[in-house]
């Protein structure tokens, strides 16, 4: 939806600029003024702690430094230690899938949890799910959907929890309401012709379990609410997958990036 966006893509679930913005200002209002970041060392980190970053400093921010570590670290002490000593009140984990769970689980190690805020800028529920709530707990995280959302959210989980034993993450979801969003312009149109569907999904609203009054713009970013969250004590928790406390709802207008920010041609 940037300089390689075009009039036949569409990005609908999420993407690294929402997940920085919604966490980095959200976290940076509500008094976590200074930051460290550990980030993956190759482009999907260095995107996070960018967009990251230019969203703590707009809010009055200011991060300290990062320690960038390579993919499918092992060890993540000194990178903790580096953490630790930067006095920052907010640690920013810009790195996913495995690097972040060994990361999580090091920084319980050092007791980094009770010191520092931790933030995800990239997790799943099913890696809260896989690390469990005694390491997560606490953690912020942006998320784009959540299946404990709403009753629409509960009742379409529900049907997928029955199918695969396990609650679905944004990445599901996403796939199921950009299909049948797709299907449903498709039945509007009478047509699969692509210039007469695309135009049908960029008028219409969206709103199913997914999204509410979502709409496409012309540079192919469906626009929806986002959220930010945080990990659940285990006392907290009253129920299987029962993980997240909502701490604020992001309009999408302020998740994603703007008009003025774009480099796609189309939305100019």
């Amino acid at each position: 939806t940037n300089e390689e966006c075009t009039p036949y893509t569409i990005n609908y679930a999420l993407d690294t600029i929402a997940q920085a913005r919604v966490a980095g200002k959200a976290v940076t209002a509500n008094g976590g003024k200074s930051w460290y970041f550990l980030v993956a060392d190759y482009a999907f980190g260095h995107s996070l702690e960018k967009d990251t970053t230019e969203v703590i400093k707009a809010n009055g921010g200011t991060v300290s430094g990062s320690a960038r570590h390579p993919l499918s670290a092992s060890d993540f002490s000194s990178f903790l230690i580096q953490a630790q000593s930067s006095k920052a009140q907010v640690l920013g984990l810009a790195n996913a899938g495995s690097d972040l769970h060994n990361a999580v689980k090091a920084a319980n190690e050092f007791g980094i949890n009770k010191k520092m805020r931790m933030t995800a800028m990239m997790l799943f529920v099913s890696d809260t799910h896989t690390m469990g709530l005694n390491a997560t707990q606490g953690l912020y995280l942006s998320e784009a959907w959540y299946w404990d959302l709403n009753a629409e959210t509960r009742a379409w989980s529900k049907r997928f929890f029955e199918k695969t034993k396990r609650m679905p993450t944004v990445l599901q979801a996403g796939a199921y309401s950009a299909t049948m969003t797709y299907l449903k312009a498709v039945k509007a149109t009478g047509t699969d012709n692509s210039d007469k569907v695309m135009a049908q999904l960029k008028t219409a609203k969206i709103n199913d379990f997914f999204a509410r009054n979502g709409y496409i713009r012309p540079d192919g970013r469906m626009v929806h609410d986002y959220y930010l969250m945080q990990v659940k004590t285990p006392a907290e928790s009253k129920y299987p997958w029962d993980y997240y406390k909502l701490v604020q709802t992001v309009p999408g207008e302020e998740a994603f990036n703007t008009k003025a920010e774009t480099k796609c041609a189309l939305w100019k």
